[in-house]
């Protein structure tokens, strides 16, 4: 009598549903994140067709007739296409120079605390601003740098002149990325934090038994321990590089500075919402999401040949 032999594959399958149906509850977990993500991110994909048709809105998405990539070669055309390029990426890569670093730099600093009182003091301190809403932001923003506001103050104090901070394009960008800095460096930290919290206590005490000092400790025991996690989110931040804040942009902008300030999140939001050139803004929009994805496809092969680390 033959007895019938599986083949390794069928076995392998059979493991990974029985590994499903014993843990099932935590796969139900996750359905309600998942249905989100399909229903309002991938389902709306659909309406990206817009970018290559002549959007009529009484003849919705799939009657409008076709145009290719008129609204593309529009846009590569149009006399703003350059300005809004270096304004954004302008934008994005001083803000990727300057405040990706320092959560790194704080997160070292604060593991560095022994007293932990005044730890969970700095915490709170260098937390909070994270809280502070775009609104409110830039309302603060506007009450400190205007003509009578307290920096002019300070600086009249001691016999500068005024500066119309608001009113100068040079100012936009230093504004924009010094609050964001001031608001998001303590919150960018807490992973870091959660990440040399993992280090074993153990290291650092073979380090100190070998003499090292507490620079050497934090060089070659903290920060190897941080490094696949700071690659990570340096590959995020690469791969969302032209999605730049559009809420404090917008409400930064004045007609005097809008030549620094204009970049590509609020010129698709002018075209497509307040002019109603639906599909010119589509055009607009997917040119920039494409132009993220490139990045961050590159960066994630460059890092993983790199390091070893990567996103897939």
């Amino acid at each position: 009598m033959s007895t019938k032999v599986e083949h390794p594959t069928q076995n392998i399958k059979k493991a990974k549903l029985k590994k499903l149906l014993n843990n099932y509850q935590l796969y139900l977990f996750l359905l309600p994140a998942l249905i989100y993500f399909i229903v309002f991110h991938y389902f709306p994909m659909y309406g990206v067709i817009i970018a290559f048709k002549n959007f009529i809105a009484t003849q919705g998405i799939m009657g409008s007739p076709w145009v290719g990539f008129k609204h593309f070669e529009r846009f590569f055309e149009s006399f703003q296409f350059w300005s809004l390029i270096k304004n954004t990426l302008g934008l994005s890569v001083l803000q990727l120079i300057i405040g990706f670093p320092l959560p790194i730099i704080l997160a070292l600093m604060m593991n560095q605390i022994r007293h932990e009182k005044y730890k969970r003091f700095v915490q709170t301190v260098v937390y909070a601003p994270h809280f502070i809403s775009v609104v409110v932001l830039a309302g603060m923003i506007y009450v400190f740098f205007s003509n009578n506001g307290l920096i002019n103050n300070f600086i009249m104090m001691f016999g500068g002149e005024s500066i119309s901070f608001m009113a100068k394009p040079e100012w936009f960008k230093p504004l924009y990325i010094g609050s964001g800095v001031w608001q998001e460096t303590g919150w960018a930290a807490i992973i870091y934090l959660a990440a040399l919290a993992g280090v074993s206590p153990e290291l650092h005490e073979a380090a100190v038994m070998d003499g090292a000092s507490k620079w050497h400790r934090i060089l070659h025991v903290d920060i190897p321990a941080i490094m696949p996690t700071a690659v990570i989110l340096l590959i995020l931040s690469v791969g969302n590089i032209m999605n730049i804040g559009f809420e404090k942009a917008y409400l930064l902008q004045t007609p005097l500075n809008q030549p620094s300030a204009e970049i590509i999140p609020t010129y698709v939001y002018k075209m497509g919402l307040q002019q109603a050139q639906y599909s010119f803004a589509a055009a607009v929009g997917l040119f920039n999401a494409v132009i993220n994805l490139v990045l961050l496809v590159a960066v994630n092969k460059f890092a993983k040949k790199l390091s070893g680390q990567g996103l897939w």
